[in-house]
């Protein structure tokens, strides 16, 4: 679970690093669903974006959607009252949408319930040791 939420489906590009990237995700989180890799996640327009969220299965009440900027930070930014400058490199973006269809989001936005990137979790490691933890991550 990402921050205590777990995705119905997910949703990536299908780009090489992008497919990787949701499959380790899918296997940290313990996912066990099917991982759609579309064509149309890869650099495609923010109406092609929300129209796939459109089509989704309403069974479907979390999605995770993996794909590249600056595209995912206009999606987002499309369904947000909310604006986010740029969603960086492993940035994760969760909106929550008051809605019981994906068909509804057409005219709904949707509220940020949290946005996260790694740069918020760096912290100050001296070279000499983060040399020393470089040095045993290669190792693993």
């Amino acid at each position: 679970m990402l921050r205590g939420i777990c995705p119905d489906h997910i949703l990536a590009s299908c780009a090489a690093r992008t497919q990787e990237t949701a499959d380790r995700l899918a296997k940290k989180l313990s996912y066990e669903g099917q991982i759609d890799y579309l064509q149309e996640l890869y650099f495609t327009d923010t109406d092609t974006l929300k129209e796939l969220l459109l089509m989704q299965d309403d069974s479907y009440s979390t999605i995770f959607v993996i794909g590249h900027n600056p595209q995912i930070t206009d999606m987002a930014n499309v369904l947000l009252d909310e604006h986010i400058s740029k969603i960086p490199t492993m940035g994760v973006v969760a909106i929550d949408f008051d809605v019981e269809r994906w068909s509804e989001i057409l005219d709904a936005k949707g509220s940020l319930d949290f946005f996260i990137y790694p740069k918020q979790f760096q912290y100050y490691v001296p070279k000499q040791i983060r040399a020393v933890l470089d040095r045993q991550m290669e190792w693993k």
